[in-house]
């Protein structure tokens, strides 16, 4: 029975006159006459007595003349609400949340909603874990979710990153720890601790990251659970406990100082906040850069609310010179509520070696702060063929490139960090190598310096040397196979010197630090940052030749196993993606160049000197964070060593085997 076969009865029936309902409904009279039957036909009755030119009601007729208007009303309110709603005037939106964001982030967020849309009747739902919060998503009870947990693992729910959230130490500011600018879980292990139940977003966040590194919390014997935040307040104020809590959580009490927060060295980095959508209403959300007007009439109130809390993207037709491209917020995953299956019984255990050269302050980004921040644990894969993977990080420092060099062609190193010579050194195979050497690739850079001025030759104080042309006839001490060793060799070649020097190999053994070489060992020394800032602050040498001759860039790079690229992608992608955060969080952490400085134990005015976020013209001798590959770099560099003697292999390097760009692309793209 259709709604239009009704609205045509109700006509007949009040006039009870086919022709003059024909007329009303301008139709013609059989037209009516059809539709009547058709209606008879499906009910299986008579809606009429048909007495000549005369009609009337039958007993069944009589019923659906009384409550067929009902069915005309039902459906006009339906048409009529449907309308308004597609045009945005009414509806209801039912968003649920976990406790933290529903105290602390929503209200805003529902406020600005109820005050641009106030038609739309917004309801919050409170769940104590992600958990209840994914079955109602699931369940349809809730329209959308907002969580600090990532939803998106699961195939029925899309997640899109809408905010940022920190993590730090929480504790009363009469608390000891509180004369401590930045901590180490490490180091608090014997601390007392207020925790919430397991089931909570903060405790999941902490015990995940806790679980990446290879800890739980059974390493802190000394833990207290208690169900609320207000319980936590209570230990934290009367108990001096330490806890865990995001920045969404304690406002007030840490604006009006009863509580301050502490920086966390395995939490360097926000996490995300997520709009959480069912999968079959994610295609229906218009993206950020495709949406004409916060305000558009004709989106849902789910897209309205997904409009409101997605930050706009600026295109690049709108950037000027006063509104530069930054690069991306980079973020810490979020834990995962998918059970990962470990039931295998023979685990795959993969040990990664990285071949590191922490007292380089140029590459330091590649492996001390990584190493110290826990990145490379946090990006690891660990889902899919790497699902019950158990992973060994061997950290191996070295003071020159050379040993790294000789790890990656023996297979004993998987990744190294090494400057412009000796990267393309990797590439080459040693005339004088008894085995098979393994391939390298390269897969990104890590610092640049473009007016190649990182690299120096010193001579003793009292030294007579003045110029370049004063080396004729001298002894220069160099770290063979280092980018020093690049630069001396392209410079004295471009000062028509190159026969004229000897150049002699500066005994690894000795490379102490600081800078301690006797000043009579040889007539100058050329070294790479910062071993030559050292050795001239120290007093007993000073510059001869701070620049490079021959005019290239200087520059760091990650250089990896061809093996590890082809088999395990994904753990050089991993690496990458620490990198980049690595990077972001000197650029954007105030405490950065400090904790750099002590962890080196090298004066911090000379990590200052040597590290930048962006080049500038003005500050020459200065490294920048740097991933992007630079191909007419590395083909200068092979063009003019390769000319000179010992280095004509440099020319067999193919670049476009050797350099492969791709897994960075793909570590920016996913991070």
């Amino acid at each position: 029975m259709e709604v239009y076969q009704v609205r045509v009865f109700l006509e007949v029936a009040r006039y009870l006159s086919f022709t003059e309902a024909a007329d009303t409904l301008n139709l013609t009279q059989p037209a009516v006459s059809a539709k009547i039957k058709s209606l008879e036909s499906e009910i299986g009755t008579s809606l009429f007595h048909r007495l000549g030119r005369k009609v009337q009601l039958t007993e069944v007729g009589q019923f659906l003349f009384t409550e067929g208007q009902k069915l005309i009303d039902l459906e006009n309110h339906l048409l009529k609400t449907i309308e308004e709603i597609k045009q945005g005037k009414l509806g209801q939106l039912k968003v649920g949340c976990t406790t933290a964001i529903a105290e602390h982030w929503l209200p805003e967020v529902l406020f600005r909603y109820r005050q641009q849309y106030p038609d739309i009747q917004t309801q919050c739902v409170v769940f104590d874990s992600a958990e209840s919060l994914h079955r109602a998503l699931t369940s349809n009870q809730i329209d959308l979710g907002v969580s600090e947990i990532d939803l998106g693992d699961f195939a029925e729910i899309s997640a899109t990153a809408i905010a940022p959230i920190h993590y730090a130490l929480i504790v009363a500011t009469n608390h000891p720890l509180t004369k401590q600018k930045w901590l180490s879980l490490k180091e608090l292990q014997k601390q007392r601790w207020v925790v919430l139940p397991a089931s909570s977003a903060n405790r999941l966040v902490l015990e995940s990251r806790l679980t990446e590194l290879g800890r739980s919390l059974a390493d802190f014997p000394q833990i207290e659970t208690v169900d609320t935040l207000s319980l936590v307040r209570t230990y934290l104020t009367q108990g001096n406990y330490v806890g865990f809590a995001s920045d969404l959580e304690f406002k007030s009490e840490r604006q009006s100082r009863i509580l301050t927060s502490i920086p966390l060295q395995e939490f360097p980095l926000p996490g995300n906040v997520f709009l959480l959508l069912p999968q079959r209403l994610s295609q229906s959300v218009i993206p950020p850069s495709d949406r004409p007007s916060r305000k558009s009439p004709s989106l849902n109130p789910i897209q309205k609310f997904a409009a409101l809390v997605q930050p706009a993207q600026t295109s690049t037709s709108e950037l000027t010179a006063a509104s530069p491209a930054t690069e991306p917020s980079v973020r810490l995953r979020s834990p995962s509520l998918i059970t990962r299956s470990h039931q295998t019984h023979h685990p795959e255990t993969i040990t990664i070696r990285i071949g590191i050269q922490n007292a380089t302050i140029p590459t330091v980004t590649g492996g001390l702060v990584i190493q110290r921040l826990g990145l490379l644990e946090h990006f690891l894969p660990r889902s899919g063929r790497y699902s019950s993977t158990q992973y060994q990080i061997q950290w191996q420092d070295f003071s020159l490139g050379a040993p790294i060099i000789q790890g990656l062609q023996s297979g004993q190193l998987d990744i190294g960090l090494l400057g412009d010579y000796p990267s393309l050194l990797s590439a080459t195979s040693p005339l004088d190598s008894p085995h098979p050497v393994s391939k390298t690739r390269l897969v990104s850079f890590v610092s640049a310096n473009p007016d190649g001025s990182c690299n120096a030759v010193i001579v003793p104080h009292e030294s007579k040397l003045q110029s370049v042309e004063d080396l004729r006839g001298r002894v220069i001490a160099v770290p063979f196979s280092s980018s020093a060793h690049g630069m001396v060799m392209r410079s004295l070649q471009a000062a028509n010197l190159l026969s004229d020097v000897t150049i002699a190999a500066l005994d690894q053994a000795n490379l102490n630090r600081p800078f301690q070489h006797p000043t009579k060992l040889a007539d100058g020394y050329a070294h790479f940052a910062p071993f030559h800032a050292i050795a001239c602050q120290q007093g007993k040498f000073r510059y001869l030749l701070d620049d490079d001759l021959s005019g290239l860039p200087a520059f760091h790079a990650v250089v990896v196993s061809e093996v590890l690229a082809e088999r395990h992608p994904e753990i050089v992608i991993a690496y990458l993606k620490a990198l980049q955060a690595a990077q972001y969080w000197c650029a954007n952490t105030s405490a950065a160049l400090p904790l750099i400085s002590r962890w080196t134990q090298l004066d911090a005015e000379i990590i200052v000197q040597l590290l930048s976020s962006t080049f500038q013209k003005q500050q020459p001798g200065r490294f920048f964070s740097e991933m992007t590959i630079r191909p007419d770099w590395i083909a200068q560099h092979i063009a003019q060593l390769s000319l000179i003697p010992g280095n004509e292999s440099l020319k067999a390097i193919d670049l476009n085997q050797w350099v492969q760009p791709d897994l960075l692309q793909t570590a920016k793209a996913r991070l």
